[in-house]
């Protein structure tokens, strides 16, 4: 595989990485991932990325900065990607808007929640392993 080819899947692959981590009704915008990833990375590559995504990434839930899909001039019907995430419980109005502070994730929710879960665990025990320590 030449040099070209294989920086093109590594770019696509950083995008990927992110996308796959989306929880079920929730949302990223292209930008967003963009900011994260950095230099050489816009809201419309991440854009192109996703629209030559394959089935084990959840393409769908990535919208745009107005919480709106962008498939509509894609060869997909028009209200595909909004339905899906419906079914995850993503609700919009009827101008096709969902309320972005309430589905945006933000990928440092994830580390939040393993380091809190964590804490739980060392903490709230259960009593019969408190016992076995004396």
């Amino acid at each position: 595989m030449n040099a070209k080819l294989k920086q093109v899947g590594q770019y696509r692959e950083h995008v990927y990485k992110i996308v796959r981590r989306i929880p079920r009704g929730r949302v990223m915008t292209y930008g967003q991932i963009a900011y994260i990833l950095g230099e050489g990375y816009t809201p419309r590559t991440v854009g192109f990325v996703m629209a030559a995504s394959n089935n084990k990434t959840p393409w769908h839930r990535v919208i745009n900065s107005q919480g709106r899909c962008s498939t509509g001039r894609v060869l997909l019907p028009t209200n595909k990607q909004q339905r899906m995430l419906e079914t995850e419980g993503v609700k919009f109005n009827e101008n096709g808007s969902c309320e972005l502070p309430k589905y945006l994730w933000h990928p440092e929710e994830e580390n939040k929640q393993s380091a809190a879960s964590l804490v739980r665990t060392k903490l709230f025990r259960p009593s019969n392993e408190k016992r076995k320590r004396k």
